[in-house]
């Protein structure tokens, strides 16, 4: 590779580095908890516990369900609702001051499903893990800092291409997972920065992109608003705003009929912006553990009851539905979770190793460079 060439690269790398490692650093060590919520939470005493009852007890139905969310939040409405994957006896209850009112503003909480009684759930309104996952996705700013978060995490992937171009040369003229020992405390830092970067090369890409995918789903979403769920919803465009909903309790058997080797997700009320002002929309999953990731919504009139759309799922809501379980190793069980923590830790190793390699290079640079300006 040509010396200008390789200048470049190195430019590219140095630069993209520099510039995005302090907010990769943030995200790499918010992950890390993030990775582990559910056992955080269950540390933290933030995961709500059921009453032990008899296995047989019957489960309310969803409008009894969606009743009791309501006595509980007096004076709001319900946005979103799905039973809990890890608890078959409870259920997910989102609610807000108006349906449309933004992620930010709901209260999430869980129903017993039996019982109607509701548990709060602290880590999903303002505990430990929400303030990880906050600064993880948008650092308390919304779409602005979601955008801004996207950006550095092109430029982590500029780096990380860059980085394996460089050490191509490199690894020419020495063997591979070779750290020079006997020599400079900088030079085994370099051999150990360009070893781990290498090892977890393949991670970081894959880790890089479905970040960026991630930061971006917000924009994805009102794409599919627009293009998928305005066309399906026109008919009502003119229709007058509902005063009255038909009761929720037949929703997931209405959606199992016209999408049967499909299983419920969630419901999403109307006036959400996974709906529209005049419909349900029961969000179907696949029952393999990779299809279980892409959701298909099952448009229901909210008034009659009757289905009008099957929504088509246009690839890019694809792209984020499985990009998002990826980026934090949700798709193998706890190995693959240990697995992406210890590569998260090995990549704030590399992260910190870089920063401290410029400002070495930096220092011993500065002597050369005064020497050179006093000789002219």
């Amino acid at each position: 590779m040509k010396s200008k060439t390789i200048r470049r690269w190195s430019f590219a790398h140095t630069w993209s580095s520099l510039i995005c490692t302090v907010f990769l650093l943030m995200l790499a060590v918010t992950g890390l908890p993030l990775i582990f919520h559910h056992e955080i939470d269950h540390l933290l005493g933030d995961a709500p516990e059921l009453k032990q009852m008899p296995a047989d007890t019957p489960l309310l139905d969803l409008q009894q369900l969606v009743l009791a969310a309501e006595k509980h939040r007096p004076g709001e409405v319900m946005q979103y609702f799905g039973f809990d994957e890890d608890e078959p006896n409870g259920a997910f209850a989102i609610m807000a001051a108006t349906a449309g009112a933004e992620p930010n503003s709901s209260h999430t909480f869980m129903l017993d499903a039996r019982t109607g009684e509701a548990l709060e759930m602290p880590s999903a309104n303002g505990g430990f893990m929400m303030v990880m996952l906050r600064l993880h996705v948008d650092m308390f700013a919304g779409l602005p800092g979601k955008l801004f978060l996207a950006f550095m995490g092109l430029l982590f992937v500029i780096a990380i291409i860059s980085g394996a171009v460089l050490y191509l040369p490199f690894m020419r003229r020495l063997k591979f997972a070779t750290v020079r020992q006997d020599k400079s405390t900088r030079l085994r830092w370099l051999d150990l920065h360009n070893l781990i970067g290498v090892v977890t090369l393949t991670w970081a890409l894959v880790v890089g992109v479905t970040g960026v995918i991630s930061a971006c789903a917000d924009l994805l979403i009102a794409a599919w608003r627009y293009e998928s769920l305005n066309a399906m919803v026109a008919p009502y465009r003119d229709v007058p705003p509902l005063t009255q909903l038909a009761p929720a309790t037949r929703l997931f058997d209405i959606a199992k009929e016209v999408a049967p080797d499909m299983t419920p997700d969630f419901i999403a009320f109307p006036g959400t912006r996974f709906s529209s002002e005049h419909h349900y929309a029961v969000f179907m999953k696949g029952n393999t553990h990779l299809t279980s990731h892409l959701l298909t919504p099952v448009l229901i009139d909210a008034s009659t009851l009757q289905v009008t759309a099957v929504a088509e799922r246009p690839w890019y809501m694809d792209v984020m539905g499985m990009s998002q379980p990826l980026h934090f190793g949700d798709y193998g069980g706890m190995p693959m979770r240990i697995l992406w923590a210890t590569l998260d830790v090995l990549t704030i190793i590399v992260l910190g190793s870089g920063v401290y390699l410029w400002v070495v290079r930096r220092k011993a640079a500065k002597p050369v460079l005064e020497s050179a300006e006093a000789q002219a």
